[in-house]
């Protein structure tokens, strides 16, 4: 038994059978029922008209033609509106979507369909442009702090770095730099990593397959040649998927960068995004190249300042060795307090420099035997503002800055040159603060002879919470076993 004809809905029909369907019921069909009848009446021989066949046939051509005119309507109608919401969303309202029936299926759905899922992926890559706006502001934003850092080439390192590995959508990135006389690479900036490669930590040459890329300055790629069994896989430093290449300047290797994993789990890295951190690297190169002939030009600086600073002791006989016996016991308090070592090391060189701005007082002043006058004693009172300003100039070292110019200030707010009170003043200059003044009291002056340690002790824990800082005071009386 044959399978009986089954009626199909055009509904989902493509538009050109559906504009054929539509045709056929608008003009073929009606075409055919008039040529039938002309045919019909041929054949009889004499025309008569029956009213109930004429009106039978008027009302089936005007029913074909009804639904013929409707269903076209109705087709351009869906092809209007799909134009008229793809013109709004063109004009920027992504918002907005092209409306499909349920159950629909022809050309003009699956336009609509296709323009819907190209405005979803423009909707998305605006998304993703602004999240890279987004992060690039914060960029500038960790860029203008870094210009304001005292230790620029570190900050701007570490800058680089997490900006490459997210670029390149890895998980970790390592920036080392050798040291040839121990035969290993010194972590200089790391991101991304886990506790056993914090930076500064040590890396042997021949243990890991950067110390090739080292030895044989030239770049690498690693693939990654199984799959990720769980999402949880943690990665380390130099697991593939790796790409490392060396860091130069003028032939002369100094370290390499690398960058590993991917965030897309079994995804590798490819040629363009090595070539990328290749070209990164001669700039990174260059860039820590400048750094270090500036820090050498602002140490050749700051060896000058420091011999301007003996200059100026030498001028006077009862100066002599007054910094470096402020530094020493400037020292011995910032441990006994448990300063960090960048602290201690502050206190050090500041003290060791705090009368250099003393180059600029006469000799009629700083040699006169008996009390000053009051513009004297305003003179003399503008040797820290004096010594700041010949530190200004060496970027690297204006953590040096404060200390210098406020070493002579007190916790009442009656010392100089900015009358600072209390936490106003830095806990480094008021640790040079009690080192200075218990020098000067146990030194020799033209205009009077220098106090014992115990006087001086009694004379600190005198002033102790009014000009200096108790905590200090009894701290340097510790150090000094008095």
């Amino acid at each position: 038994m044959k399978n009986p004809i089954q009626l199909k809905s055009i509904e989902n029909a493509s538009v050109i059978r559906k504009f054929s369907v539509l045709f056929s019921l608008m003009t073929l069909f009606p075409f055919a029922i008039m040529a039938g009848a002309f045919l019909f009446f041929v054949w009889k021989g004499e025309i008569s008209l029956d009213l109930d066949m004429f009106f039978w046939a008027v009302f089936i051509i005007g029913l074909f033609a009804f639904i013929g005119f409707f269903s076209m309507r109705r087709t351009f109608v869906n092809l209007i509106s799909l134009s008229k919401n793809a013109k709004d969303i063109l004009a920027g309202d992504l918002t907005k979507r092209i409306n499909i029936k349920a159950g629909e299926s022809n050309e003009v759905t699956e336009l609509a369909k296709t323009f819907n899922g190209v405005v979803q992926q423009l909707e998305s890559n605006i998304k993703q442009l602004e999240k890279s706006r987004n992060m690039l502001q914060g960029v500038l934003l960790r860029v203008a702090s870094g210009v304001s850092s005292t230790d620029n080439i570190d900050v701007f390192l570490d800058l680089i770095l997490e900006t490459t590995v997210n670029a390149l959508n890895g998980k970790i990135g390592l920036l080392l730099l050798i040291d040839e006389g121990a035969k290993e690479l010194i972590v200089k900036s790391s991101f991304g990593v886990n506790a056993a490669y914090l930076k500064n930590s040590r890396i042997p040459m021949d243990e890991e397959v950067v110390g090739w890329v080292v030895k044989q300055k030239k770049s690498l790629l690693i693939p990654r040649l199984h799959k990720i069994t769980s999402p949880e896989e943690k990665s380390t430093a130099f697991e593939p998927p790796l790409i490392c290449t060396p860091l130069m300047f003028k032939g002369k290797i100094v370290g390499a960068i690398s960058v590993s994993g991917k965030k897309e789990g079994d995804a590798n890295f490819e040629e363009d995004e090595l070539i990328v951190l290749t070209n990164l690297a001669s700039q990174v190169a260059l860039a820590m190249e400048n750094s270090r002939l500036n820090y050498d030009n602002q140490k050749t600086y700051l060896e000058t300042v420091t011999a301007l600073a003996l200059a100026v002791e030498a001028r006077d006989l009862y100066s002599r060795g007054h910094s470096d016996r402020v530094s020493e016991c400037a020292v011995k308090v910032a441990r006994i307090l448990g300063l960090n070592e960048q602290q201690v090391k502050t206190i050090k060189e500041a003290a060791q420099l705090h009368d250099v701005g003393k180059i600029g007082i006469s000799d009629d002043i700083l040699k006169k035997p008996g009390f000053l006058n009051e513009l004297e004693r305003r003179i003399i009172q503008q040797h820290p503002v004096i010594g700041e300003g010949i530190i200004v100039p060496l970027h690297g070292f204006s953590h040096l800055r404060d200390p210098i110019r406020h070493h002579h200030e007190w916790l009442n707010g009656e010392g100089y040159p900015d009358r600072l009170k209390g936490d106003q003043i830095s806990l480094e200059a008021r640790i040079m603060t009690v080192a200075d003044s218990y020098d000067a009291m146990i030194t020799d002056r033209p205009y009077r002879k220098g106090l014992s340690p115990q006087q001086a002790k009694e004379e600190l824990l005198k002033y102790a919470d009014s000009r200096y800082d108790r905590k200090i005071v009894e701290a340097l009386i510790t150090s000094m076993n008095i």
